[in-house]
C-alpha cells in the first residue's frame, strides 16, 4: 500500500519524534494572502520603514503565518485522523520568519491517554519549526484527540505531562534589535501604550467578520492542513465541514487591531482552547481581557498578557464558562498569550 492513510491513537509512543515532510520556502505571497483573508493590519507587518524604525532589518511576516506552515507540516503526521484539536501551551516565538525563508516541523509525543469509551485518545506533543539554518523559529506543545483505527489495541500508560499554565516574562523571546524609542503611534493607528493598559481591563473589538466557505477552504489548504474534518463533509456525522481553529485564531487577532493596534508582536502562547466548534456562516467577534504586564529589556518595549476570546452571536459581556468551568456555547476560542507593546 503506497497510500497514506495517517497515524491513529495506537500508533504514537511516549518519546517518539516525528520529522514532518515538505519543507516550505516562505515568499511575499504568504503576507500578501494572510492579509487578504484576515482584516491584519499591524504596521511591523505591514511596512519595511516602520520595521527598521523598531530596530529590525525589514518587515518579518506576520507570527501567526509562522505559527500556520509550521502546524500545517505536523497535521499529515499527528492530527490527520483527528476529532478535534483540544489545546495549546508553552509556546514561544524565538526568531523572526521574513520572505525567503525556510521552514520545517519536528515533533516529539510527549503524552498518551485513551478516552474512556474506547475509541479514541488524546495525544500531546511537542513541535518546533526550523529555518534553514536549523534554528527554532517557533515551538509550541498542543493536544489532539485521536481515533483509534483498532477498538482491541490495548490502551498505553497514561502520561499527562505537566505543563506550565504561563510562559514566564523572562523567559519570552524578544527579537534581537527590536527597539521601541522611536516607534511612531500616528503611522502605528493607535496611541494606546503599555502604561495604558490596566490589568483586568476587558476591550470590546467590536468588529466581526462572517466565515466564508470559500475563504475557509483556501486558508487551510494555503497552510496545508490536509485534516480531514476541515475538508470531507462525509466526515462528520453532522455532515459539516470544521473551521480550521487557526483560521478562528488568524481572524480574531486581526479584529483586536482595534484596540491592541500597537500590540505587535506574538511572543508568547500561554495556553488555548477551541471552545466549541466554527462553522461557514458563523460570525466571529472578540474581545481581550488584559490579564497581566512586564517590563522587557528591550529599549521600550513592554509585554502584556493578553486573553482573547472569539465568539460568534452573544454578546462580549457574557460570562464565557460557567460555574462548573465548562465554555459558553457561543465561544469559538479562549488563547492566552503574550504580546510585545510600546512602554
Amino acid at each position: 500500500m503506497k497510500t497514506n492513510s495517517g497515524h491513529f491513537f495506537e500508533d504514537y509512543k511516549i518519546g517518539q519524534v516525528i520529522e514532518h515532510a515538505v519543507p516550505r520556502t516562505i515568499s511575499g505571497g504568504e503576507r500578501a494572502m494572510y492579509h487578504a483573508l484576515y482584516p491584519a493590519r499591524h504596521a511591523l507587518y505591514s511596512s519595511d520603514e516602520f520595521a527598521e524604525n523598531c530596530g529590525l532589518d525589514k518587515s518579518p511576516l506576520d507570527d501567526l503565518i509562522a505559527f500556520h506552515v509550521v502546524f500545517g507540516k505536523s497535521v499529515p503526521d499527528i492530527s490527520l485522523n483527528a476529532v478535534a484539536n483540544l489545546g495549546y501551551a508553552e509556546g514561544r516565538w524565538l526568531k523572526p520568519v521574513y520572505p525567503g525563508d525556510t521552514l520545517r516541523s519536528v515533533s516529539e509525543v510527549i503524552g498518551l491517554k485513551q478516552n474512556s469509551n474506547g475509541k479514541s485518545g488524546v495525544v500531546y506533543v511537542r513541535t518546533t519549526g526550523l529555518n534553514q539554518f536549523d534554528e527554532p523559529v517557533l515551538e509550541y506543545v498542543r493536544w489532539v484527540m485521536v481515533r483509534k483505527r483498532d477498538l482491541d489495541a490495548p490502551a498505553p500508560e497514561t502520561v499527562i505531562p505537566e505543563l506550565k499554565a504561563v510562559v514566564a516574562p523572562e523567559d519570552l523571546k524578544i527579537p534581537e534589535g527590536l527597539d521601541f524609542l522611536r516607534y511612531n503611534f500616528t503611522l502605528a493607528g493607535e496611541q494606546h501604550r503599555f502604561a495604558d493598559y490596566e490589568i483586568g481591563e476587558k476591550i470590546d473589538h467590536v468588529d466581526g467578520v462572517t466565515i466564508e466557505e470559500a475563504e475557509h477552504m483556501l486558508a487551510t489548504r494555503l497552510w496545508q492542513n490536509t485534516a480531514k474534518v476541515h475538508f470531507d463533509a462525509t466526515n462528520r456525522e453532522d455532515g459539516k465541514r470544521l473551521i480550521y481553529g487557526g483560521h478562528v485564531i488568524s481572524m480574531a487577532r486581526a479584529l483586536s487591531f482595534n484596540g491592541l493596534a500597537n500590540a505587535q508582536m506574538i511572543v508568547g502562547l500561554n495556553g488555548g482552547a477551541h471552545a466549541n466548534p466554527c462553522f461557514t456562516g458563523d460570525t466571529v467577534r472578540a474581545y481581550t481581557e488584559v490579564l497581566d504586564k512586564a517590563e522587557t529589556s528591550a529599549p521600550g518595549v513592554g509585554a502584556l498578557r493578553l486573553r482573547l476570546v472569539a465568539y460568534k452571536h452573544g454578546a462580549p459581556e457574557f460570562a464565557y464558562k460557567d460555574a462548573a468551568g465548562k465554555y459558553h456555547p457561543d465561544v469559538l476560542l479562549d488563547l492566552d498569550y503574550w504580546a510585545v507593546v510600546p512602554l
